[in-house]
Protein backbone atom coordinates (compact mmCIF):
# COMPACT_ATOMS: atom_id res chain seq x y z
CA UNK A 1 0.00 0.00 0.00
CA UNK A 2 1.70 3.41 -0.93
CA UNK A 3 1.89 6.00 1.23
CA UNK A 4 -0.20 9.12 1.46
CA UNK A 5 1.70 12.28 1.73
CA UNK A 6 1.15 15.28 3.81
CA UNK A 7 0.09 18.25 1.57
CA UNK A 8 3.14 19.96 2.56
CA UNK A 9 5.76 17.51 1.70
CA UNK A 10 7.80 16.60 -1.45
CA UNK A 11 6.05 15.22 -4.29
CA UNK A 12 6.56 14.25 -8.16
CA UNK A 13 4.08 17.15 -8.68
CA UNK A 14 5.94 19.78 -6.85
CA UNK A 15 9.20 18.99 -8.21
CA UNK A 16 11.33 21.57 -9.50
CA UNK A 17 12.75 19.29 -11.78
CA UNK A 18 16.22 18.46 -12.69
CA UNK A 19 18.78 20.45 -14.40
CA UNK A 20 18.67 18.49 -17.29
CA UNK A 21 15.05 17.47 -19.03
CA UNK A 22 14.43 13.90 -18.98
CA UNK A 23 11.66 11.32 -19.92
CA UNK A 24 10.24 9.94 -16.83
CA UNK A 25 11.03 7.33 -14.73
CA UNK A 26 8.70 5.01 -15.65
CA UNK A 27 7.83 2.62 -12.51
CA UNK A 28 9.22 4.52 -9.93
CA UNK A 29 9.33 7.70 -8.45
CA UNK A 30 11.42 10.71 -8.92
CA UNK A 31 12.92 10.19 -5.68
CA UNK A 32 13.05 6.38 -6.15
CA UNK A 33 15.08 7.35 -9.82
CA UNK A 34 17.23 9.77 -7.78
CA UNK A 35 17.99 6.89 -4.69
CA UNK A 36 18.67 4.27 -7.03
CA UNK A 37 21.77 6.29 -8.48
CA UNK A 38 23.27 7.54 -5.37
CA UNK A 39 23.38 3.92 -4.33
CA UNK A 40 25.12 2.76 -8.06
CA UNK A 41 27.89 5.94 -7.75
CA UNK A 42 31.18 4.88 -7.51
CA UNK A 43 31.22 7.65 -4.70
CA UNK A 44 28.70 5.67 -2.92
CA UNK A 45 30.77 2.64 -2.88
CA UNK A 46 33.74 3.99 -2.03
CA UNK A 47 31.76 5.66 1.36
CA UNK A 48 32.59 1.84 3.00
CA UNK A 49 35.98 2.65 3.51
CA UNK A 50 36.04 6.33 4.34
CA UNK A 51 36.19 6.45 8.27
CA UNK A 52 33.91 8.43 10.75
CA UNK A 53 35.97 8.62 13.90
CA UNK A 54 38.11 5.43 13.36
CA UNK A 55 40.71 4.99 10.30
CA UNK A 56 39.23 2.81 7.81
CA UNK A 57 41.59 -0.39 9.40
CA UNK A 58 41.77 0.08 12.94
CA UNK A 59 38.95 -2.43 13.09
CA UNK A 60 35.92 -4.00 11.41
CA UNK A 61 32.88 -3.00 13.67
CA UNK A 62 33.22 1.13 13.93
CA UNK A 63 31.20 2.77 11.79
CA UNK A 64 32.60 3.56 8.34
CA UNK A 65 30.45 6.58 6.31
CA UNK A 66 28.51 3.94 4.66
CA UNK A 67 27.41 2.06 7.51
CA UNK A 68 26.40 5.53 9.00
CA UNK A 69 24.71 6.75 5.49
CA UNK A 70 22.42 3.59 5.91
CA UNK A 71 21.81 4.37 9.55
CA UNK A 72 20.88 7.97 9.18
CA UNK A 73 18.34 7.04 6.24
CA UNK A 74 16.87 4.35 8.59
CA UNK A 75 16.33 6.81 11.06
CA UNK A 76 14.71 9.06 8.50
CA UNK A 77 12.60 6.75 6.79
CA UNK A 78 10.90 5.82 10.42
CA UNK A 79 9.85 9.51 11.09
CA UNK A 80 9.17 10.53 7.79
CA UNK A 81 6.33 7.92 7.66
CA UNK A 82 5.10 8.95 10.97
CA UNK A 83 5.00 12.85 9.77
CA UNK A 84 3.50 11.46 6.52
CA UNK A 85 6.85 13.28 4.32
CA UNK A 86 8.42 11.57 1.05
CA UNK A 87 10.17 8.32 2.57
CA UNK A 88 11.81 8.03 -0.57
CA UNK A 89 13.42 11.60 -0.72
CA UNK A 90 14.27 11.60 3.01
CA UNK A 91 16.30 8.55 1.82
CA UNK A 92 17.83 9.73 -0.97
CA UNK A 93 19.18 12.76 0.53
CA UNK A 94 20.55 10.82 3.51
CA UNK A 95 22.56 7.98 1.26
CA UNK A 96 24.24 10.91 -0.55
CA UNK A 97 24.65 13.61 2.35
CA UNK A 98 28.38 12.25 2.78
CA UNK A 99 29.67 11.54 -0.68
CA UNK A 100 31.95 14.91 -0.68
CA UNK A 101 33.73 13.56 2.37
CA UNK A 102 37.50 13.80 2.89
CA UNK A 103 39.39 10.48 4.01
CA UNK A 104 39.72 10.40 7.44
CA UNK A 105 36.99 11.79 8.73
CA UNK A 106 36.84 15.77 10.05
CA UNK A 107 40.15 16.01 10.50
CA UNK A 108 40.83 15.33 6.54
CA UNK A 109 38.37 18.20 5.93
CA UNK A 110 39.68 20.53 8.47
CA UNK A 111 43.37 19.68 6.38
CA UNK A 112 41.85 20.12 2.97
CA UNK A 113 40.06 23.19 4.09
CA UNK A 114 43.21 24.92 5.33
CA UNK A 115 44.84 23.90 2.04
CA UNK A 116 42.10 25.32 -0.16
CA UNK A 117 41.68 28.55 2.06
CA UNK A 118 42.86 31.00 -0.45
CA UNK A 119 41.02 29.13 -3.20
CA UNK A 120 37.72 29.03 -2.13
CA UNK A 121 37.92 27.11 0.72
CA UNK A 122 36.48 23.29 1.01
CA UNK A 123 33.04 22.32 2.66
CA UNK A 124 32.02 18.64 2.31
CA UNK A 125 28.78 19.55 1.83
CA UNK A 126 29.71 21.44 -1.08
CA UNK A 127 31.34 18.89 -2.41
CA UNK A 128 28.97 16.49 -2.15
CA UNK A 129 26.35 18.67 -4.75
CA UNK A 130 30.06 18.55 -6.99
CA UNK A 131 29.96 15.00 -6.79
CA UNK A 132 26.67 14.61 -8.05
CA UNK A 133 26.96 17.55 -10.02
CA UNK A 134 29.99 17.18 -11.93
CA UNK A 135 32.70 14.30 -10.70
CA UNK A 136 30.11 11.14 -11.19
CA UNK A 137 30.27 11.06 -15.20
CA UNK A 138 29.15 7.95 -16.27
CA UNK A 139 25.81 9.20 -18.34
CA UNK A 140 26.50 9.89 -22.31
CA UNK A 141 23.42 12.53 -22.04
CA UNK A 142 25.26 14.86 -19.02
CA UNK A 143 27.71 15.46 -16.45
CA UNK A 144 26.85 14.07 -12.39
CA UNK A 145 23.90 11.93 -11.89
CA UNK A 146 21.64 14.24 -12.97
CA UNK A 147 19.23 14.56 -9.47
CA UNK A 148 15.97 16.13 -8.98
CA UNK A 149 16.14 19.67 -7.24
CA UNK A 150 14.88 18.44 -4.10
CA UNK A 151 17.38 15.82 -3.32
CA UNK A 152 20.13 18.46 -4.80
CA UNK A 153 18.69 20.99 -2.13
CA UNK A 154 18.63 18.43 1.10
CA UNK A 155 22.18 17.54 0.38
CA UNK A 156 23.38 20.87 0.64
CA UNK A 157 22.76 21.43 4.60
CA UNK A 158 25.31 23.73 4.90
CA UNK A 159 26.91 26.46 2.48
CA UNK A 160 29.28 30.33 2.97
CA UNK A 161 27.50 32.75 1.14
CA UNK A 162 30.09 33.23 -1.13
CA UNK A 163 29.58 30.20 -2.59
CA UNK A 164 26.14 30.59 -2.79
CA UNK A 165 26.56 32.99 -4.82
CA UNK A 166 27.86 30.88 -7.59
CA UNK A 167 25.43 27.96 -7.00
CA UNK A 168 22.43 29.86 -8.78
CA UNK A 169 18.81 28.79 -7.21
CA UNK A 170 20.43 25.91 -5.43
CA UNK A 171 22.49 28.07 -3.23
CA UNK A 172 19.38 30.97 -2.75
CA UNK A 173 17.86 30.12 0.56
CA UNK A 174 21.29 30.53 1.79
CA UNK A 175 20.88 34.01 0.53
CA UNK A 176 17.27 35.26 1.21
CA UNK A 177 16.82 32.91 4.31
CA UNK A 178 14.53 30.77 2.85
CA UNK A 179 14.28 26.52 4.66
CA UNK A 180 14.92 23.66 2.64
CA UNK A 181 11.64 20.90 2.36
CA UNK A 182 10.92 19.16 5.21
CA UNK A 183 12.48 16.51 3.91
CA UNK A 184 15.82 17.76 3.89
CA UNK A 185 15.66 19.65 7.47
CA UNK A 186 14.70 15.66 8.86
CA UNK A 187 17.73 14.59 6.94
CA UNK A 188 19.71 16.66 8.81
CA UNK A 189 18.43 15.82 12.17
CA UNK A 190 18.36 12.26 11.33
CA UNK A 191 22.42 12.41 10.67
CA UNK A 192 22.91 14.10 13.89
CA UNK A 193 20.92 11.43 15.44
CA UNK A 194 22.80 8.97 14.17
CA UNK A 195 26.55 10.27 14.53
CA UNK A 196 26.10 10.59 18.36
CA UNK A 197 24.64 7.82 19.10
CA UNK A 198 27.31 5.38 17.32
CA UNK A 199 29.96 7.61 18.60
CA UNK A 200 29.12 6.60 21.98
CA UNK A 201 28.78 2.80 20.96
CA UNK A 202 32.10 2.93 18.85
CA UNK A 203 33.66 4.64 21.93
CA UNK A 204 33.13 2.32 23.86
CA UNK A 205 33.77 -0.08 22.34
CA UNK A 206 37.20 1.10 21.29
CA UNK A 207 38.08 1.03 24.96
CA UNK A 208 38.85 5.35 24.58
CA UNK A 209 35.67 6.20 26.72
CA UNK A 210 33.26 3.68 29.38
CA UNK A 211 30.12 3.82 30.07
CA UNK A 212 30.76 5.28 33.55
CA UNK A 213 31.70 7.95 32.23
CA UNK A 214 28.71 8.92 30.47
CA UNK A 215 27.15 8.72 33.58
CA UNK A 216 27.75 12.67 33.52
CA UNK A 217 25.65 12.94 31.02
CA UNK A 218 21.93 13.20 31.83
CA UNK A 219 20.52 12.12 28.43
CA UNK A 220 22.61 9.14 29.10
CA UNK A 221 22.33 8.30 32.28
CA UNK A 222 18.97 8.14 33.24
CA UNK A 223 18.33 5.77 29.98
CA UNK A 224 22.27 3.80 31.52
CA UNK A 225 19.85 3.35 34.76
CA UNK A 226 17.03 1.99 33.47
CA UNK A 227 19.13 -0.87 31.78
CA UNK A 228 20.98 -1.73 34.86
CA UNK A 229 17.45 -1.56 36.83
CA UNK A 230 15.60 -3.72 34.18
CA UNK A 231 18.29 -6.19 33.12
CA UNK A 232 20.98 -6.63 36.01
CA UNK A 233 22.50 -9.65 34.58
CA UNK A 234 23.22 -8.05 31.37
CA UNK A 235 26.46 -8.15 29.78
CA UNK A 236 28.33 -5.48 28.85
CA UNK A 237 27.56 -5.23 25.38
CA UNK A 238 23.52 -5.57 26.02
CA UNK A 239 23.87 -3.08 28.57
CA UNK A 240 25.33 -0.71 25.82
CA UNK A 241 23.62 -1.61 23.02
CA UNK A 242 20.47 -1.18 25.54
CA UNK A 243 21.52 2.09 26.47
CA UNK A 244 21.93 3.27 23.07
CA UNK A 245 18.80 2.00 21.89
CA UNK A 246 16.71 3.74 24.66
CA UNK A 247 18.21 7.09 23.84
CA UNK A 248 17.70 7.12 20.35
CA UNK A 249 14.04 6.27 20.61
CA UNK A 250 13.98 9.10 22.84
CA UNK A 251 15.44 11.17 20.39
CA UNK A 252 13.29 10.02 17.53
CA UNK A 253 9.91 10.38 19.66
CA UNK A 254 10.60 13.56 20.77
CA UNK A 255 11.72 14.82 17.12
CA UNK A 256 8.31 13.42 15.95
CA UNK A 257 5.92 14.88 18.66
CA UNK A 258 8.03 18.38 18.71
CA UNK A 259 7.40 18.51 14.58
CA UNK A 260 3.85 17.68 14.90
CA UNK A 261 3.55 20.69 16.96
CA UNK A 262 5.09 23.17 15.26
CA UNK A 263 3.56 21.33 11.73
CA UNK A 264 0.20 22.27 13.19
CA UNK A 265 0.83 25.35 14.13
CA UNK A 266 2.50 26.58 11.08
CA UNK A 267 -0.01 24.74 8.91
CA UNK A 268 1.55 25.28 5.21
CA UNK A 269 -0.49 24.48 2.45
CA UNK A 270 2.17 22.94 0.29
CA UNK A 271 6.21 22.42 0.32
CA UNK A 272 6.67 26.36 -0.76
CA UNK A 273 5.09 27.29 2.02
CA UNK A 274 7.35 25.33 4.00
CA UNK A 275 10.28 27.10 2.74
CA UNK A 276 8.93 30.42 3.06
CA UNK A 277 7.48 29.92 6.99
CA UNK A 278 10.56 31.70 8.32
CA UNK A 279 12.03 29.15 10.34
CA UNK A 280 12.40 25.31 10.54
CA UNK A 281 9.69 23.10 11.10
CA UNK A 282 11.65 19.70 12.17
CA UNK A 283 12.92 20.38 15.19
CA UNK A 284 13.74 18.95 18.64
CA UNK A 285 11.81 20.24 22.09
CA UNK A 286 14.16 22.58 23.54
CA UNK A 287 14.95 20.55 26.88
CA UNK A 288 16.00 17.63 24.22
CA UNK A 289 18.02 19.90 22.25
CA UNK A 290 19.74 21.19 25.52
CA UNK A 291 20.60 17.01 26.45
CA UNK A 292 21.76 16.27 22.66
CA UNK A 293 24.09 19.11 23.21
CA UNK A 294 25.59 18.53 26.24
CA UNK A 295 26.25 14.55 24.76
CA UNK A 296 27.81 15.98 22.00
CA UNK A 297 30.46 18.41 24.32
CA UNK A 298 31.06 15.49 26.11
CA UNK A 299 32.02 13.41 22.90
CA UNK A 300 33.92 16.30 22.17
CA UNK A 301 36.29 16.21 25.20
CA UNK A 302 36.28 12.93 25.78
CA UNK A 303 36.62 10.70 22.63
CA UNK A 304 37.37 13.59 19.48
CA UNK A 305 39.82 15.24 21.79
CA UNK A 306 41.26 11.70 23.28
CA UNK A 307 45.27 11.48 22.59
CA UNK A 308 45.04 8.50 20.60
CA UNK A 309 41.87 10.01 18.45
CA UNK A 310 44.41 12.98 18.28
CA UNK A 311 47.81 11.04 17.52
CA UNK A 312 45.50 9.47 14.43
CA UNK A 313 44.01 12.69 13.19
CA UNK A 314 47.74 14.60 13.66
CA UNK A 315 49.10 12.12 11.34
CA UNK A 316 45.53 11.97 8.76
CA UNK A 317 46.23 16.23 8.37
CA UNK A 318 49.81 15.73 7.43
CA UNK A 319 48.94 12.87 4.92
CA UNK A 320 46.42 15.30 3.42
CA UNK A 321 48.03 18.38 3.16
CA UNK A 322 51.75 17.03 2.08
CA UNK A 323 49.82 15.18 -1.09
CA UNK A 324 47.89 18.13 -2.18
CA UNK A 325 51.11 20.35 -1.61
CA UNK A 326 52.90 17.76 -3.81
CA UNK A 327 50.03 17.70 -6.46
CA UNK A 328 49.54 20.89 -6.52
CA UNK A 329 53.47 21.20 -7.56
CA UNK A 330 53.42 18.91 -10.43
CA UNK A 331 49.89 17.87 -11.40
CA UNK A 332 50.88 15.45 -13.37
CA UNK A 333 51.81 13.21 -10.23
CA UNK A 334 47.94 12.23 -10.19
CA UNK A 335 45.90 10.01 -12.57
CA UNK A 336 45.35 11.68 -16.65
CA UNK A 337 42.13 12.43 -16.11
CA UNK A 338 42.76 14.58 -13.17
CA UNK A 339 45.97 15.97 -14.31
CA UNK A 340 43.98 16.68 -17.62
CA UNK A 341 41.28 18.27 -15.26
CA UNK A 342 43.84 20.55 -13.57
CA UNK A 343 45.25 22.13 -17.02
CA UNK A 344 41.77 23.07 -18.62
CA UNK A 345 40.01 24.47 -15.10
CA UNK A 346 43.47 26.34 -14.60
CA UNK A 347 43.26 27.84 -18.06
CA UNK A 348 40.00 29.37 -17.15
CA UNK A 349 40.38 30.10 -13.39
CA UNK A 350 43.83 29.94 -12.89
CA UNK A 351 45.44 28.52 -9.43
CA UNK A 352 41.73 28.18 -7.78
CA UNK A 353 41.18 25.78 -10.79
CA UNK A 354 43.84 23.55 -10.38
CA UNK A 355 43.51 24.03 -6.94
CA UNK A 356 40.21 22.62 -6.65
CA UNK A 357 40.39 19.33 -8.89
CA UNK A 358 43.22 18.81 -6.87
CA UNK A 359 41.01 18.79 -3.92
CA UNK A 360 38.41 16.55 -5.88
CA UNK A 361 41.05 13.62 -6.35
CA UNK A 362 42.24 14.08 -2.67
CA UNK A 363 38.43 14.61 -0.84
CA UNK A 364 37.64 11.64 -3.31
CA UNK A 365 40.39 9.27 -1.55
CA UNK A 366 39.37 6.45 0.71
CA UNK A 367 41.32 5.85 3.92
CA UNK A 368 43.53 2.96 2.60
CA UNK A 369 44.07 4.42 -1.16
CA UNK A 370 44.87 8.11 0.71
CA UNK A 371 47.66 5.86 3.05
CA UNK A 372 48.94 4.12 -0.16
CA UNK A 373 49.15 6.90 -2.17
CA UNK A 374 51.03 8.52 0.00
CA UNK A 375 53.56 6.28 0.10
CA UNK A 376 53.82 5.96 -3.35
CA UNK A 377 54.60 9.78 -3.67
CA UNK A 378 56.92 9.95 -0.46
CA UNK A 379 58.90 5.98 0.17
CA UNK A 380 61.94 6.15 -2.28
CA UNK A 381 61.61 1.90 -2.07
CA UNK A 382 58.10 2.68 -3.76
CA UNK A 383 58.84 4.08 -7.42
CA UNK A 384 54.85 3.13 -9.03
Amino acid sequence: MSQVLAPYAASDASSRGRRHVEPGPGHRSQYQRDRDRIIHSSAFRRLEYKTQVFVNHEGDLFRTRLTHSLEVAQIARTVARTLRLNEDLCEAICLAHDLGHTPFGHAGQDALHDCMREHGGFEHNAQSLRVVDELENKYADFRGLNLSFETREGILKHCSKTRARKLGEIGQRFLDGTAPSLEAQLANLADEIAYNNHDVDDGVRSGLVTLEQFEAVPLVARHLDEVRRRHPRATPRQTRHETIRRIINTLVSDLIDTSLARLAEAAPADIEAVRTSGGLLIAFSDEVRHEASELKRFLYQNLYRHHRVHRMTSKAKRVVREMFEAFMDDPRLMPPEFHDGAQALERSEGPAGRARIVADYVAGMTDRYALDEYERLFDPRRLV
